[in-house]
């Protein structure tokens, strides 16, 4: 700003009569009385003082002014609103008296200490308005603080800092500190306050800084105010905590702690300042929730466990949220959940146990008067198998809803679902079984009359059942007898549904598993254009025999194939049958073979009449000479049973002994089949005598005459066939040797794969790596590891290392 016209430096200005002059006006200014002043006469006398060096001496003079007005003027009106009961709040002493009445002498105190802060600002922004060359020239080159920076200190230091009586240490800071906090612990009680005024006195601590460079950490309201805040919240909410674990359930804790969280955001967007949002969510984080969270998680009758067994999916919700708040990953409710459903995954497993087979006994007779009983254990068995299945989809569906409703897709809560269904379900010892026992029974009958859609879903749930399942290779066994039988019987709903479950294994768990289940389809695939190019080649043949029978031959893999599971195996070990076949029958096998072998010599076809079946026309006459027939859809060894009975007179029989002599079908498989046409009330194609449910040596057998069925087709269902059943203790006794056997052969094969490609491994770390390379199909028994290790060396594919104080090994090439 230019110097004023005619004004120079050799023009005396008498200090003192200026001073006056701007020191009346000033203090008008004060008294409100502003509009009487003129503004560019005032400007002009500072002016002058500054340019004739009197800066320091003004700048002196108005800083006592300032000091005066506020000790004597702004600092007499607050005090006289300080009362006992304020002064008694700031010592930390118990306030007596009714809240309003609290509330009233605090708030008579926040209005008058707002205003006369008010009234300061506006009147040192009037003067600093007047006193702006001094502003820009001595104040920038002395760097002192401006006039309205050194009034707004003069307000902290004579005002706030001044004591609130004169028989006190208490000064006024505290009281505006304690009246606020006072307000705000009537609000958590529910109580009304008035917000602007207290976000208005929040302002003024804003704006007062504890030194001259106003830097922002050093804001009265984070210096001075905050720390007392978070304190008092922090005791408040300690309390509060203990209170409500004490008294409330887990339910109304959560709401009441969510509740909370909200009251303090609003209050800071709205009472105090933004800048303690997040300080105070800490404080309710650390005293409210983290302190007792686990405790609320674990209470009984209304804690987590309530929660997930009622479906209260916005508790769930709710405890979820304030875990993650103190805990990101979630522990206490991770430990709750998972206890949870390992809890009722045991209660599932131990009611899928409630059928126990009985033991095996020696004794031949009792067996066979045991036998019914076994088939009725083995039947519960299978069913127990199959609602084993259903309950775990239950349970997994319900906890997938929660998992995504409540839990909001958490990647942590979601291991910890994967984990605990994992625990139990592999604490089942056959949960491989009852599995493969689920999808044979929904291969063969659930997916009928269902949408793809439909059909996807449901075999998704079964892949995600097998992800779970850590002995995968006892899963396979168990899918490969069930897959025998339905492919072998033509049980299959679907062969494209079939093969999608397949595609679905492969994607999941990996081609290895599968490489042997699409063997099988592959098996069947070719038996099948091997059926049509021996049927051309019969027709070829034109032989006019009619009595020829339509042959169709699944020709299998041994090595694909679970032959074990599906024949017996003869003293030396070979599966060739002694079955006696009827001459036509007899007669289409060898013409067969001698086809099959012409086109593949070098191998051997092993005839296995306890898969097949068969499909014959039986002419029935009653007494008036009426005949009926019926197309009966047998199995093998039950058409080699009726076919004796062909050129049989009406009244004659044959003995058990006579039927086992002329067909040596075995004594288990002929007492089945014959339960099957003799016994069986739907499909007793035979009579026996005597009647009775046991097949006996000296039962004789006629052709039934006068057997009736509703039905043209009829199917002979084999007396126990538990093909698709679980299996008894025998059986799972077998199928664990059997797959022990095939462990040790797959360990070894790992132990080969990795010492060819390293040559040479400590012992430790072969174990580990092929724990971790079989880990897909199942977990490794160490031992058994040591002991393949060892016949591996006594076959010297491998060796010990030199030092026998650091085991190790050598590949021998």
């Amino acid at each position: 700003m230019a110097p004023w016209q005619g004004l120079t430096n050799n023009d005396t200005v008498d200090f003192d009569v200026t001073w006056g002059i701007l020191e009346g006006a000033l203090r008008e200014i004060h008294a409100k009385n502003a509009s009487k002043l003129s503004f560019e006469e005032l400007y002009r006398n500072a002016y002058k003082l500054v340019l004739k060096k009197k800066g320091e001496e003004l700048y002196n003079r108005v800083s006592g002014l300032e000091q005066e007005l506020l000790r004597e003027n702004v600092r007499s009106r607050v005090v006289q609103m300080v009362t006992s009961p304020l002064i008694l709040g700031a010592s930390g002493e118990q306030v007596g008296g009714q809240a309003h009445q609290r509330r009233a002498d605090g708030e008579r105190f926040l209005g008058v200490l707002k205003n006369a802060y008010k009234d300061h600002d506006i009147c040192m922004k009037m003067i600093t308005d007047v006193l702006m060359y001094m502003e820009r020239t001595y104040c920038q080159d002395q760097r002192h603080p401006s006039i309205y920076a050194m009034a707004m200190a003069l307000f902290r230091t004579q005002v706030l800092r001044s004591p609130a009586t004169d028989q006190s240490d208490i000064n006024v800071m505290a009281i505006l500190e304690s009246a606020i906090l006072d307000m705000i612990a009537m609000e958590r009680k529910n109580e009304i306050i008035d917000r602007p005024l207290i976000r208005a006195c929040i302002c003024m601590l804003e704006e007062l800084y504890e030194t001259f460079q106003e830097e922002e950490s050093s804001k009265l309201y984070l210096t001075s105010f905050e720390p007392k805040f978070l304190e008092s919240s922090r005791i408040f909410y300690h309390r509060e905590g203990q209170d409500l674990v004490a008294n409330a359930d887990a339910g109304t804790f959560c709401r009441h702690a969510r509740k909370r969280l909200r009251e303090e955001d609003e209050r800071c967007q709205q009472t105090l300042s933004t800048l303690t949002d997040q300080k105070i969510k800490s404080v309710v984080d650390k005293e409210l929730i983290g302190a007792h969270i686990r405790d609320v998680i674990n209470m009984e009758g209304t804690g987590v466990k309530h929660m997930l067994d009622n479906d209260r999916l916005e508790d769930l919700s709710n405890v979820f949220d304030l875990n993650s708040r103190v805990d990101p990953k979630k522990a206490a409710l991770k430990d709750a959940v998972q206890k949870r459903i390992v809890s009722l995954g045991s209660e599932i497993n131990n009611m899928s146990s409630g059928a126990v087979v009985p033991p095996p006994n020696n004794a031949s007779e009792q067996a066979k008067k045991e036998e019914g009983e076994k088939d009725k254990n083995v039947n519960q068995q299978t069913a127990s198998a199959i609602k084993w299945v259903d309950d775990v989809l239950t349970l997994k569906t319900k906890y997938d809803r929660i998992w995504e409703e409540a839990f909001k897709k958490d990647s942590n809560m979601e291991k910890a679902l994967e984990y605990s269904f994992q625990e139990f379900i592999n604490a089942n010892q056959r949960s491989s079984e009852h599995l493969s026992l689920y999808l044979d029974e929904y291969l063969k009958k659930g997916a009928k009359g269902k949408t793809d859609l439909e059909v996807d879903a449901n075999l998704d749930k079964g892949i995600l059942l097998l992800q779970y399942i850590q002995d995968k290779d006892h899963f396979e066994n168990y899918y490969k007898k069930h897959l025998s039988k339905r492919l072998l019987q033509r049980k299959s709903a679907s062969m494209d549904i079939e093969r999608q479950m397949i595609s679905k294994m492969k994607m999941k768990v990996g081609n290895t598993f599968t490489q042997r289940l699409e063997s099988m389809f592959k098996d069947m695939a070719l038996s099948e254009d091997l059926t049509k190019q021996y049927k051309t080649h019969v027709a070829e043949l034109g032989d006019p025999d009619t009595t020829r029978i339509d042959l169709e031959a699944s020709i299998l893999t041994t090595t694909m194939w679970p032959v074990d599971s599906m024949v017996r195996r003869n003293e030396d070990g070979s599966t060739k049958t002694a079955c006696i076949y009827p001459p036509v029958v007899e007669n289409a096998r060898k013409r067969f073979e001698h086809f099959y072998l012409k086109k593949h010599s070098g191998r051997t076809l092993s005839w296995q009449p306890q898969l097949g079946s068969a499909d014959i026309r039986a002419t029935f006459t009653k007494p008036d000479g009426k005949t009926k027939r019926h197309e009966l859809n047998v199995s093998t060894y039950a058409m080699v049973i009726l076919l004796l009975f062909n050129d049989l007179p009406a009244d004659q029989c044959l003995s058990y002994e006579e039927i086992q002599a002329r067909t040596s079908i075995p004594e288990n498989e002929l007492c089945r089949n014959l339960q099957s046409l003799a016994v069986v009330p739907k499909t007793r194609i035979l009579k026996k005598d005597p009647m009775s449910k046991e097949i006996k040596p000296g039962d004789k057998f006629y052709f039934n005459e006068s057997f009736t069925s509703p039905y043209m087709k009829v199917k002979v269902g084999v007396v126990s066939n538990a093909g698709s059943k679980a299996e008894n203790s025998d059986e799972r006794r077998a199928t664990k040797r059997k797959a022990d056997e095939e462990r040790g052969t797959t360990i070894e094969a790992a132990i080969v794969r990795i010492m060819k490609q390293r040559k040479h491994l400590p012992h430790q770390q072969l174990i580990a790596e092929v724990i971790q390379q079989l880990a897909n199909r199942f977990q490794p028994d160490v031992n058994m590891i040591k002991q393949r290790i060892e016949s591996l060396m006594e076959r010297e594919y491998l060796e010990r290392g030199p030092d026998p104080s650091k085991p190790s090994y050598t590949y021998l090439a």
